[in-house]
Order: C-alpha cells, then sequence, then structure tokens
C-alpha cells in the first residue's frame, strides 16, 4: 500500500464535504454541520479562507486536513491554525494522521510559521495521547471563547 499528500482541488469538494460530515459524525456534532459543497467552493478555492490537503492510499483518500493561516503579535509571524484533521476510521492506525500533520509541519516550515496550533474536544483522548506523541502540548491556560452568527450580529449592530 501506498500513501500519498496531494494538495485538494475543486474536483475535490464532494469528498472533503464527505469527510467533514464523517468527523462530525465521530464527535458528535453532526447537527451542527450546515456546510454545502458550493459554501465550501466559495470559501475555499475562491475567496481562499482555507486550504486542504487529502491523504490517499492507493490513489483513494482516506483523510484531510484542513488549515488556514492566523498570526502572532508576539512572534510577528504567521501560524497555522489546523481546523481539521480526519482519517477514516477503516484507515486508523497506519501513520496517515501523523504524515498529514508532518506535511503540515512541512508547509509551517517552508512559509516561515512561528506555530502550528488546533484545539481537541476534551473528551477525545486517543487524539489527545497521539498529538502528545508527537510533542504536542496542550495550552490548559488559555480558555477558547465563541461567538457564532447569532452573537456576531448581536454584537456588530452596537
Amino acid at each position: 500500500m501506498s500513501f500519498t499528500i496531494r494538495k485538494a482541488t475543486e474536483n475535490d469538494i464532494p469528498t472533503i464535504l464527505h469527510l467533514i460530515t464523517q468527523l462530525a459524525i465521530y464527535e458528535k456534532l453532526e447537527r451542527e454541520v450546515v456546510a454545502t459543497e458550493e459554501t465550501l467552493k466559495q470559501t475555499i478555492f475562491v475567496q481562499n479562507y482555507a486550504e486542504v490537503i487529502i491523504g490517499e492510499e492507493d490513489g483513494q483518500t482516506v483523510g484531510f486536513a484542513l488549515f488556514f493561516h492566523n498570526y502572532s503579535t508576539f512572534l510577528s509571524k504567521p501560524g497555522i491554525y489546523l481546523e481539521d484533521l480526519f482519517v477514516e476510521v477503516e484507515h486508523r492506525g497506519k501513520g496517515y494522521g501523523k504524515n498529514l500533520l508532518a506535511e503540515l509541519a512541512r508547509i509551517a516550515k517552508e512559509r516561515n510559521c512561528g506555530r502550528l496550533e488546533w484545539s481537541v474536544l476534551n473528551w477525545n483522548t486517543p487524539s489527545i495521547e497521539f498529538y502528545k506523541s508527537l510533542g504536542a502540548k496542550p495550552m490548559d491556560e488559555w480558555t477558547v471563547y465563541r461567538m457564532t452568527e447569532q452573537e456576531i450580529n448581536d454584537l456588530a449592530a452596537l
């Protein structure tokens, strides 16, 4: 079996949506998926808000990583924020997740990024242990805050 990683193209949009949905099911958040093929096309391939790399085993997609740039004022450098990393359940344990993260690290290095960051659900012990095994450290002293569309609208109206 051969594993390869490539940059996603517009032709991958149905596959990307499928993988996002599978990740949401795994995280017990499928009710929150409102993405469509059209919104993915617009935001990833037209407006370039995010990038996607695809992992393939013998030419068949088995995983992906979706990421975008952020910025550290303290470092005065860009960073990469990994929004989603997912490998299909039946293909786990083969090192594909590690390979996708290693590719992101190479991209971060090429782009002179100061950080590679992501969030993980507190209950997701297998992922937490996996990330720690790669040298990632939890940012326990930070709390993520979020506003969704309604809160954004309310605040913008002030």
